[in-house]
């Protein structure tokens, strides 16, 4: 096991990761931007470095300067969290011809999963379904009408890089499909420096289920069953729960046995998220791979009892897994709700500011994951999650009951939040049925 690590990345998830390694009795260094200097949660690493400015691109993205951070720090491997450079196969090569552990999958592994067509083709190998599409990147205007043409509107234009809903437009005719090439090609060269886009088949109201694997360097590969993220806005999850409700039984295992052969197919190790859409009869289609941790991650470890970043370091120092599919169980139900600082009553404009006031729910089956508290200053320039609410209980009607009451508790004062918009959720009879699709938040709450 490593006796040294840095973390690169900030807020939740950068705590997340310190207190595993500090369980573990590995050490830790922290790396941070002037906007999050004097981060409580940066007292809880061993040392920490300021890498940069308050904008990502002049810090938690400088890759130099991270590297400079780890070998000043004197440290084994570097834990890349999510977001960030998380899924940047180019990173993960730096470090380890740096000879500093990447805590994540190979880079020739991240680097065909990362490109979307790569991983619909490897899926193909697979034998997974994908959804009907473009064999390859669209060229130009002609080759999009063309496959628009034989597979049917609507589509969607999809950025090959990235992921976070950038880079994606739905078309439902000719003219639409123009303006869509150039606006989610414009978008994804602005997020991810490369303006490849696809088209796929857009699947009408499907759900959105993903699958939690882990895979290590001696041919072991497991999945940790599957994750419902359906309710979105812009393509942003915003409440995941598992068991995935309304599931069938042989769906569920069907879908878990295609994430592993994929997985399998990519040489991949670490863990990692397949998703899929999932239509209305039952019938699911490969979408991407998330090649990092998620963070929903939380609701996998309360009904598996397995601590996710714990294997990560375990499989990244070289160990294999210690249990087998069989011994992976899926006890009670797990739902979490994102805790974003947005104003839904204004399209989700985002509410930096001062923290003035900090209630948070507690008792049985509740869980936290945050790193602000009374008097954090949430900044403008980074993704605007400042927790994650989860409820663990035996049944999932149990759960919504644990995760209504938790709502009522929770105050957040001074910044506007997503908890007004989660109590409408959590109430509504078609989320409380298993009823909803991927459009439900725009189209009943909006």
């Amino acid at each position: 096991m490593f006796q040294r690590i840095l973390v690169a990345n900030r807020g939740e998830i950068a705590l997340r990761i310190i207190r595993t390694c500090r369980e573990l009795g590995i050490e830790t260094v922290a790396v941070f931007s002037e906007a999050d200097r004097g981060a409580s949660y940066l007292d809880l690493a061993d040392e920490a470095y300021c890498i940069g400015g308050n904008n990502s691109s002049d810090s938690y993205l400088m890759i130099n300067r991270i590297i400079s951070a780890a070998e000043i720090g004197n440290v084994q491997a570097i834990h890349p969290g999510y977001g960030f450079l998380a899924e940047n196969a180019h990173f993960a090569e730096v470090c380890r011809s740096c000879k500093i552990e990447f805590i994540g999958p190979p880079h020739e592994a991240m680097q065909q999963l990362g490109d979307k067509v790569t991983a619909r083709t490897i899926a193909r190998n697979a034998k997974v379904y994908t959804v009907p599409g473009s064999d390859g990147l669209i060229e130009n205007e002609t080759e999009a009408l063309r496959v628009a043409e034989e597979i049917g509107y609507p589509v969607l234009v999809k950025a090959t890089a990235g992921g976070g809903g950038k880079g994606m437009r739905v078309a439902r005719n000719n003219i639409s499909l123009k303006g869509c090439l150039s606006a989610a090609a414009a978008e994804a060269e602005k997020a991810f420096n490369n303006a490849g886009v696809y088209l796929e088949k857009y699947i009408e109201n499907p759900r959105h289920v993903e699958v939690q694997i882990l895979a290590d360097h001696h041919g072991n590969t497991v999945h940790l069953w599957e994750r419902d993220c359906t309710l979105q806005r812009r393509h942003q999850k915003l409440v995941e729960e598992t068991p995935a409700p309304n599931l069938p039984k042989a769906v569920r295992e069907d879908i878990c046995k295609a994430a592993i052969r994929l997985v399998k197919t990519s040489g991949y190790a670490n863990a990692g998220t397949v998703e899929f859409l999932v239509d209305s009869e039952y019938q699911f289609y490969f979408i991407e791979v998330n090649a990092r941790i998620q963070v929903e991650h939380p609701v996998t470890e309360q009904v598996t009892g397995i601590d996710l970043i714990e294997q990560q370091l375990r499989i990244a120092a070289g160990e294999e897994l210690g249990f087998s599919q069989r011994k992976i169980p899926c006890l009670g139900f797990s739902i979490e709700a994102r805790i974003n600082a947005e104003d839904p009553e204004h399209d989700f404009r985002g509410s930096p500011g001062t923290i003035t006031g900090l209630k948070v729910p507690g008792g049985r089956g509740i869980r936290f994951d945050s790193h602000v508290h009374a008097g954090y200053r949430v900044p403008p320039y980074y993704d605007s999650l400042i927790g994650k609410l989860i409820v663990h209980r035996p049944t999932r009607a149990e759960a919504i009951r644990c995760m209504k009451r938790a709502l009522e508790e929770f105050c957040v004062e001074g910044i506007h939040t997503t908890i007004p918009l989660l109590k409408q959720i959590f109430n509504h009879s078609a989320f409380i049925d298993g009823n909803v699709d991927t459009g439900f938040i725009e189209r009943e709450l909006l």
